[in-house]
């Protein structure tokens, strides 16, 4: 046995081996070096809603996904969550949650519904003119 097959993980590769979390995982490496979410041209806003869609994998089904995808998968079938909020939980960066939540939108696995524009909201003035109309009844 020569002296490199004899090294440790912690010495054959220290930048890629942290002793307390494993091997390491660039994130360039989870989207196969792509930065943006595909040619749907999704955009995912920090507070963009993602639901579970009826496409979605089974839990313990066999698919092609990575084990990113279906923590992302796992993480909707509980609620709809926010990107931000599913970046959090996956520990994830959000450019790579983005590109992973646009491979998921191609295949019909989640839903993406976007916030209303502030500029598309109703005037505050005229909706408490309608609970005041409607009191008056």
């Amino acid at each position: 046995m020569t002296e490199e097959q004899a090294a440790t993980p912690e010495q054959q590769g220290s930048q890629w081996y942290d002793s307390e979390a494993g091997p390491l995982v660039r994130p360039y490496a989870m989207t196969g070096g792509r930065t943006e979410p595909g040619p749907s041209g999704a955009r995912f806003d920090l507070i963009a809603l993602v639901t579970l869609a009826t496409g979605a994998p089974e839990t313990g089904a066999d698919t092609a996904l990575g084990p990113e995808h279906l923590a992302l998968v796992e993480l909707c079938r509980a609620e709809t969550q926010s990107v931000a909020e599913l970046a959090a939980d996956t520990d994830l960066p959000v450019g790579v949650v983005r590109v992973l939540l646009g491979d998921l939108l191609e295949l019909g696995c989640v839903t993406v519904s976007r916030p209303v524009p502030p500029a598309h909201l109703p005037d505050e003035r005229i909706l408490r003119e309608v609970i005041d109309g409607l009191r008056a009844l």
